[in-house]
């Protein structure tokens, strides 16, 4: 029997009011050559016997068990695939029809090192907040290689369920790890690091549901610290911070705990740099803070740029482009 192109990976966890509506957007699909990987992560309500109920009508549908964490069912799930390419999906989401085949013709033209997203639209409307908008927003603009790489460090550019990449190279990665982190960025990041690109089909299709119980939402492996560390640990693999001696912009929360997290990974910050006035002798981190003007006198050494202030990091990266500096060559944006 041939193997599929692709596996559709789908985790699930006591998604019953969701699960019939997502496998059927794969049923669906205009490309037919796929299986879809279901691994029950414990589910403890009808889940499982709707994923039974698919596999009886359509032997694509493939079921597995889990129940030992998100992060062992996916790598349950990436072993027992037989597809070239692998699909990832959330079993309350909802897919386009065309994902699958407009998803595969990009990864085959881009190759085996690439991962391939989407764009997306978080529904049901009542339940995204403003912040989680402008979250898609910003996702659904960023499109090119470049502009992906360059966002790596401000918040994850590519939503889980939309990626799409090469199962052997994803397992020569070294698969989904266990860190206690976000598995996905983590990945993501571990990829880029490994010099993996990203691209993005320019064509929403992915329904991504929001909701307050979604496992993102209540795990600490998706905290605001768990992020920072998982920064901390690639930063170093941009070209223009190897030498791990920079200057922070920012004194706020982002600043202050970023800068915790990349010292605990070797960085030397020669100072924190603070847009207003300065108290004499200051410190964060043990560390001094320093004004812009300060900075400007003795800079020399690649700018993190550390803050989750609404607008800020685009007025701070418009300030810098103004003095001639350079995005990912003499800063870096991070939040």
């Amino acid at each position: 029997m041939n193997s599929p192109a692709i596996s559709v990976l789908m985790p699930f966890k006591d998604t019953d009011r969701f699960i019939s509506a997502a496998l059927e957007s794969l049923v669906s699909q205009t490309l037919e050559d796929f299986e879809v990987i279901m691994v029950d992560d414990g589910s403890s309500d009808n889940s499982r016997a709707t994923a039974l109920d698919f596999c009886r009508r359509d032997t694509r549908f493939k079921l597995f068990e889990g129940g030992r964490g998100l992060v062992p069912s996916l790598n349950e799930g990436l072993s027992a695939a037989q597809g070239k390419w692998i699909a990832r999906f959330d079993s309350d989401d909802i897919c386009h029809p065309d994902r699958l085949a407009l998803q595969l013709m990009t990864a085959e033209n881009s190759g085996e090192r690439t991962v391939v997203s989407c764009r997306v639209r978080s529904f049901p409307h009542s339940e995204v907040t403003s912040g989680y908008r402008r979250y898609e927003e910003w996702i659904n603009r960023l499109e090119s290689p470049e502009e992906i790489e360059h966002s790596l460090f401000i918040e994850s550019p590519i939503p889980h369920p939309t990626a799409f990449y090469s199962r052997a190279a994803v397992l020569d990665a070294g698969g989904y790890r266990n860190l206690g982190l976000p598995e996905d960025y983590e990945l993501w990041l571990r990829l880029w690091s490994l010099g993996f690109t990203f691209v993005r089909v320019p064509g929403t299709l992915l329904a991504w549901r929001e909701r307050v119980d979604r496992f993102s939402r209540t795990s600490s492996m998706y905290s605001l610290t768990s992020f920072y560390k998982t920064k901390a640990l690639y930063l170093g693999y941009v070209p223009c911070l190897v030498d791990k001696r920079v200057f922070v912009a920012g004194t706020g929360q982002t600043a202050r705990r970023l800068g915790k997290h990349i010292q605990r990974q070797g960085f030397h910050i020669e100072a924190f740099v603070s847009p207003d006035s300065v108290q004499k002798g200051r410190e964060l981190r043990g560390r001094p803070v320093i004004s812009t003007s300060q900075w400007h006198s003795i800079a020399g050494l690649p700018l993190i740029v550390a803050s989750r202030k609404p607008g800020a990091t685009s007025a701070i990266q418009g300030y810098l482009e103004e003095k001639g500096l350079l995005d990912w060559l003499d800063f870096v944006l991070c939040s």
